[in-house]
């Protein structure tokens, strides 16, 4: 039996992550310094485990409601109000997700099909083109540029729409270059689709994570409310990667078509998590704010570092990333992270990763400890002096 031919062309067509071979090199290697994964450095703090572990002592170890326990859905709505001023109704406007991934997977598979069109702005997150691919939708990508501090522009998007236009994804503070969208801006986007027959999905599960201005949802503007899904998690802001615990919040008819997937599919989030990221959502706030303001240190070390190597560097405001332009050094993005990782053991990845307009850029993330980030800035400053 040829079971390869067995393989949705859809499936089979997509090349795997541009990231992962770059890993496997790593685990090959001794003393090197990985710059390249997307996840906090710190470990989930002790009163968030602490929830985790006294829920299993409790024997809390069963199925929770398909949407999540409606304990946590009730703390996250408030938790949104509190912190964007955007409200939901806690019981069937929020459901809980294996993660936020899981929360744009299940709005693409709710929403789009063959013949729909998906915006996605690019450099961004790669599982937003695979996600959009395996519905059998049409991924648009749109180039976010440097000289644009990477926002996404008003012309842009209205020169990408098409009656075929479905779903609109938004993605900031941006994963890989840091960008976020002031409130000025997210009103230029809002003017654009408030009148048409489509959907926002925003992620913002970098929401907390920004420096020197405060984040803004999407959602916030109540004349795209109804029309907008917004994505949020525990992962990032509050080290919980390997918890696998998200949620999305949108009008009850979003979220029940998205809930009615999820049960088929799921059945529902790890219930330890959902106990878990109870503590972390009313309680988390000042270890949140502690690894913030670590970050933002270990940021400014990044950037100058790039900078006094040569390297044109744009400033991020949101996630933690850097995402500096290598086009100078005359190496393409695969050949320059490749031999900077053989040739001086740092991991770092090309923006090619992260969509053909990322070429000529490479993604670096300061989720390490500050002693690290030194070293590597060391390491890298070398590196690209030898290329000259």
């Amino acid at each position: 039996m040829n079971l390869s031919g067995m393989i949705k062309p859809s499936v089979k067509n997509m090349p795997p992550s541009g990231i992962r071979k770059y890993f496997d090199l790593l685990n090959e290697m001794k003393d090197a310094i990985s710059l390249g994964i997307g996840e906090p450095d710190f470990v989930t703090p002790w009163s968030i485990r602490e929830a985790g572990i006294y829920s299993l002592e409790r024997g809390h170890t069963h199925y929770s409601s398909n949407a999540g326990f409606v304990e946590l859905r009730r703390q996250i709505a408030k938790y949104v109000k509190r912190k964007y001023d955007v409200e939901y109704d806690a019981e069937k406007g929020v459901i809980v997700t294996v993660g936020a991934s899981e929360g744009i997977d299940l709005a693409l598979r709710a929403l789009v099909g063959p013949g729909d069109e998906v915006i996605i702005p690019e450099p961004s997150f790669v599982a937003y083109k695979g996600c959009t691919t395996f519905t059998g939708a049409t991924p648009v990508a749109i180039e976010l540029k440097a000289e644009d501090e990477f926002r996404l522009k008003p012309e842009q998007l209205e020169s990408a729409l098409t009656p075929r236009t479905k779903v609109v994804i938004l993605p900031f503070p941006n994963n890989p270059t840091g960008a976020i969208m002031t409130a000025d801006d997210l009103q230029k986007i809002v003017d654009v689709v408030k009148d048409r027959e489509l959907v926002v999905i925003s992620d913002e599960i970098y929401a907390e994570l920004t420096y020197g201005k405060k984040h803004v949802s999407f959602a916030s503007f109540p004349e795209v409310k109804d029309k907008t899904i917004l994505i949020n998690g525990f992962s990032k802001a509050f080290a919980m990667t390997g918890w696998r615990i998200g949620y999305a919040c949108a009008d009850p008819v979003l979220i029940e078509a998205m809930n009615k997937i999820h049960q088929y599919a799921i059945m529902c989030s790890p219930t330890t998590a959902q106990y878990a990221a109870s503590e972390a959502i009313s309680n988390g706030d000042d270890e949140v704010d502690a690894m913030v303001r670590e970050y933002n240190r270990r940021r400014r070390v990044m950037v100058d570092g790039f900078r006094k190597a040569g390297l044109d560097c744009f400033e991020p405001r949101g996630a933690f990333y850097v995402f500096p332009c290598i086009r100078s050094t005359g190496l393409s993005s695969d050949e320059f992270c490749e031999r900077l990782l053989k040739e001086e053991k740092v991991l770092t990845v090309p923006g090619s990763a992260f969509g053909d307009c990322g070429e000529g850029f490479i993604r670096a993330t300061y989720a390490n400890s500050h002693e690290n980030i030194v070293e590597a800035m060391k390491r890298i400053n070398r590196f690209v002096r030898s290329l000259k």
